[in-house]
């Protein structure tokens, strides 16, 4: 894909916009999509709407692994010291940042059957996903698998956090709650679990199963995205329970 041309002289196939319409925004490059936000591109050396987007990208990369994780934080004095990029095009892309956020870190109401993965790390989002330091949260359910709420136990360093089994279950007992979801972040946004992550899993399941107090998933969450434990090890079938 050339990214010099207009979006209106590439293939139809290639445009952004179609590409969307017919595979989903998933399918698409983040600087395509910041490309239909855009809209036109009258950037440095004339870059097309999607070479803008890639200039974007670069630039706002230039100090940091992941460009996406600058761009969460930027702002509209940054956005537009970069060519091609006025205020017009900065709002639409912060905005658009913001609704994302937004959506994402809604939670469930209160009472809300927690019956997958996903609903559970919606639940925990504004809590884990995107903070820079390690945190350890609990989804409190009852027998139902509803939501009673949530509660963030430890907060650690920007590489680990402690969590002890006492320490979780102390506020599970205190809460009454009858079912639980244990869940922490990564703030490296990778979402593989370390030794240390399924070795703590296995402690709590021991736990849940003496007191009695199914514990149902671990999830981790980072960077927009998480990793069931339950889902992707043996560790459930290495201690049954009954829920």
């Amino acid at each position: 894909m050339t990214y010099s041309l207009k979006v209106a002289d590439m293939p139809v196939g290639e445009r952004p916009r179609e590409r969307l319409i017919s595979f989903g925004p998933k399918t698409l490059a983040t600087a395509e999509l910041i490309a239909i936000l855009l809209g036109t591109g009258q950037g440095a050396g004339g870059l097309s709407a999607v070479g803008l987007g890639q200039y974007l990208l670069q630039e706002l990369g230039k100090h940091q692994r992941d460009p996406l994780s600058v761009l969460r934080e930027t702002s509209v004095p940054e956005l537009i010291k970069i060519p091609g990029i006025g205020p017009a095009k900065a709002t639409t892309i912060l905005a658009a940042i913001e609704l994302g956020k937004r959506v994402f870190q809604s939670r469930p109401n209160d009472r809300t059957i927690i019956d997958d993965p996903a609903v559970a790390a919606a639940a925990l989002s504004q809590d884990l996903m995107w903070q820079n330091q390690e945190r350890f949260a609990v989804l409190l359910l009852d027998v139902k698998h509803r939501l009673l709420g949530t509660q963030v136990i430890t907060i650690g360093t920007a590489t680990e956090t402690l969590a002890h089994p006492r320490d979780i279950f102390r506020e599970v007992l205190r809460q009454g709650a009858t079912r639980i979801i244990v869940a922490h972040n990564h703030p490296s946004g990778s979402v593989e679990p370390s030794n240390e992550d399924i070795n703590l899993t296995r402690q709590l399941l021991a736990g849940a199963n003496f007191l009695g107090i199914p514990l149902l998933d671990h999830l981790i969450l980072g960077n927009g995205d998480f990793l069931s434990l339950r889902q992707t090890t043996a560790l459930w079938n290495e201690c049954p329970q009954e829920e």
